[in-house]
């Protein structure tokens, strides 16, 4: 595919805290109708970049194009709107609203939900079809702060679905969960792509990623070092040396 194709693209961006260059001159492309993962040790700046494409820090320099258009400012909610959106590396979940109520609320602004309580047919139906996909129906009325780790990752993610988005970012959606959950994840990873959804996967499960994605991209001290098929970036040098091993 050509960068033409592409549903998200980065083009040299640059970040800095002080400094420390935490994203140096990043240039991506997620291509539509993808699994792509980002790559790379602990504080190569992965988040950071995350960040950047949605709106959650701005960059120094640089620029962001989804769908083919120069996105100027990124912002989390018109990107929401636009069909973009992600998970956190720590699930961001309200724990004291029932799974049903983190679902319908992610369709509204907060302050919304809370001075018009009252939730639309259409996303109550389509909040428990989410939920009866990731296996939590059951679960529907239950507090979100009582979940298990693994199910609040579970609810993140099926809440994120609720807008129907083109392109969904997870950043480290198996980080601490344990193998069964890890299966169930990939399950459904695969089942939403085989559906047309493209994802942007950062992951440290490297079986996971050389089994799930089409691409890999390697971030090392903020660069970009590798960019490629599972079976060329496993066997980059660069890539051996900086973070994989050999």
């Amino acid at each position: 595919m050509t960068a033409a194709a592409a549903l998200l693209e980065s083009d040299a961006l640059t970040k800095r805290f002080g400094g420390v260059t935490a994203v140096e001159e990043c240039s991506l492309a997620v291509q539509s109708g993808s699994i792509t993962a980002l790559i790379g040790p602990n504080g190569s700046g992965k988040t950071t970049l995350f960040n950047l494409l949605t709106g959650y820090d701005f960059a120094d320099s640089g620029a962001v194009r989804f769908d083919g258009r120069a996105v100027r400012r990124p912002n989390p909610i018109a990107l929401y709107r636009a069909g973009l959106t992600r998970t956190f590396q720590q699930a961001r979940i309200f724990p004291q609203l029932s799974l049903i109520e983190n679902m319908t609320v992610a369709v509204h602004q907060p302050w919304r939900a809370i001075v018009y309580p009252a939730v639309r047919r259409a996303d109550r139906e389509r909040a428990h079809e989410l939920l009866e996909e990731f296996g939590l129906a059951r679960l529907v009325e239950e507090r979100a702060g009582r979940l298990s780790y693994g199910q609040k990752k579970l609810l993140e993610f099926a809440t994120v679905l609720m807008s129907k988005p083109r392109l969904v970012l997870l950043d480290e959606p198996t980080a601490g969960v344990n193998p069964v959950m890890v299966e169930k994840i990939e399950e459904r990873i695969r089942a939403l792509h085989a559906r047309g959804l493209t994802l942007l996967v950062v992951e440290h499960n490297m079986p996971l990623v050389m089994g799930l994605c089409d691409r890999v991209i390697v971030l090392d001290h903020g660069r970009k070092i590798a960019d490629g098929p599972p079976a060329e970036v496993q066997h980059d040098p660069a890539v051996l040396d900086a973070y994989l091993g050999t």
